[in-house]
């Protein structure tokens, strides 16, 4: 079995996400992760442009895609899983536990709809759980603690984190959604700094640390223990958990977590046509208490 695996990337920069194409270039077989449905907020619009970009590289390279894969329910982009499995027939697959997430949002949102065992996705992986991309091995672990659901997926001689780590010189996620814990995410990101040192590390995200002037997206084992600003070799649990939790009430939500949640836990379905035809996202109202708000409206 080789273990280098090719890796192409695709940055989003409207929403900071990076998705990529992994392949075993001898067989020609290839996954998608975390792939970015292209979605305008304020007008409701929506295109597959980023999607697309996938697919042409697929072709243009002569792969064929075996599996989307998602590490986790993303709460700052929509999922163009749906799309891409039209395209191409791919499985759309997710960790076991978004049947927690699923159940956390299913009563926030009021979604009948959804299962709460994770059904509408076409494979879910638990931890240790295995699978071939041609000649190369990958290998599924679970990372819980930025949510309960999160994954990282390791393919030959790369490991793809989530939102679990970012590059080392802007540190970890945030662990204040429901079901996040500050916690479980330092024991999930120790298993991780345990991989080989030379193993290749590949982020979801990147905002440009201060002092960078360039996005970025791949690092190593090594320059994870070493550097990472927040995680790195010789920082205790409590001290990782102290600065995570202080950190993360300084955060505002997510720009698009209301829309991403509600249709990712779906498995970038949308919600059903409603009598007009049209489809609608939800936004839970918090009016406060009697006192702030008097009229009760």
């Amino acid at each position: 079995m080789t273990d280098h695996a090719s890796v192409q990337a695709f940055f989003d920069q409207a929403t900071n996400t990076v998705s990529y194409m992994v392949a075993d270039t001898q067989s020609r077989q290839a996954v998608f992760i975390d792939p970015v449905l292209d979605y305008d907020h304020p007008s409701g619009r929506v295109s597959t442009e980023s999607a697309e970009r996938m697919l042409a590289a697929a072709r243009d390279s002569g792969m064929k895609v075996v599996r989307i894969l998602e590490t986790h329910a993303h709460a700052d982009h929509l999922s163009a899983a749906p799309f891409l499995k039209e395209r191409t027939g791919a499985p759309v697959c997710i960790g076991e536990h978004i049947s927690t997430v699923q159940t956390i949002f299913k009563p926030v949102f009021n979604l009948p709809d959804v299962s709460g065992t994770g059904s509408e996705f076409d494979e879910l992986f638990r931890d240790g759980d295995t699978f071939s991309v041609g000649a190369l091995q990958a290998r599924v672990l679970h990372t819980p603690g930025h949510t309960p659901a999160c994954i990282a997926y390791m393919i030959g001689d790369a490991v793809f984190v989530g939102d679990t780590l970012f590059m080392p010189d802007y540190g970890t996620a945030r662990a204040d959604f429901p079901g996040g814990s500050a916690q479980t995410l330092y024991r999930s990101i120790r298993r991780l700094l345990e991989l080989p040192p030379s193993t290749r590390v590949f982020v979801c995200h990147d905002y440009k640390a201060k002092g960078r002037d360039h996005f970025a997206w791949e690092t190593t084992i090594e320059a994870q223990r070493r550097g990472n600003v927040h995680v790195h070799d010789g920082v205790s649990e409590e001290e990782f958990v102290q600065m995570r939790t202080e950190r993360d009430k300084t955060l505002t939500a997510p720009t698009l977590l209301l829309p991403s949640i509600q249709v990712n836990i779906r498995a970038g379905r949308w919600p059903e046509p409603e009598d007009n035809g049209r489809r609608y996202l939800k936004i839970p109202l918090d009016l406060g208490s009697p006192r702030e708000n008097p009229a009760g409206t």
